[in-house]
């Protein structure tokens, strides 16, 4: 995509949404980190509702600790690999609590050294609640940077070091919310919905349609 296309592209998703939000529901950083390890291979909406009543009674590594796995594992059966990601809440607690002092750091080593939490999940976590401008490539985005020819790559990571070289500065804080909105409710992988795309016309895409 042209530099032109892509600076263009941007202001118009700014324009149209200047503070884009995740769909997540959380309470603090803390419960911001858990929902995005539980959200790996989930949707947003199923993880809410089941954090729902998990987030009233354990919005602390401490009290997550003392829910214990088994506690944990009965609220979150709802999401996909359950029983794998609560044993990863669990860890992650655990080490809040004894290397961290119960604060989330602020930095991407640290939130990889917790259970459960790869680049993506930091990235995010650093993004949202920190205000770091990181890129979390998932599915939506890694579709749509090849799609629009954006950043085309063959992996996740590539594809994050590319973005981050060609999205203009002043619109990467906010630049993967903008990428996921669009491709989860107008980009989609199947059917694009192309009539009420904002930015058909900068599209070359051979799955364009009009």
């Amino acid at each position: 995509m042209l530099k032109k296309n892509i600076e263009e592209m941007f202001r118009r998703f700014h324009e149209r949404d200047p503070e884009p939000k995740g769909e997540l529901d959380y309470v603090n950083v803390y419960t911001l980190l858990v929902a995005v390890v539980l959200s790996a291979q989930a949707t947003d909406v199923g993880v809410n509702k089941a954090t729902k009543k998990l987030f009233a009674i354990a919005d602390t590594p401490e009290k997550m600790v003392t829910l214990g796995l088994e506690g944990i594992t009965e609220h979150v059966r709802t999401i996909g690999l359950y029983r794998n990601k609560a044993k990863n809440v669990l860890a992650l607690s655990i080490r809040l609590i004894e290397v961290f002092n119960s604060q989330v750091p602020e930095n991407r080593e640290d939130l990889e050294s917790l259970a459960g939490v790869g680049r993506k999940t930091a990235n995010v976590v650093l993004n949202l609640y920190f205000g770091q401008p990181t890129i979390a490539v998932d599915t939506h985005i890694f579709r749509l940077s090849n799609r629009l020819k954006l950043a085309p790559s063959k992996n996740v990571v590539e594809t994050e070091r590319k973005l981050e070289k060609v999205i203009p500065a002043h619109y990467k804080r906010h630049s993967h919310h903008w990428l996921i909105l669009h491709g989860r409710y107008v980009c989609k992988a199947r059917k694009p919905q192309c009539h009420q795309c904002l930015i058909v016309d900068l599209c070359s895409s051979k799955d364009k349609v009009v």
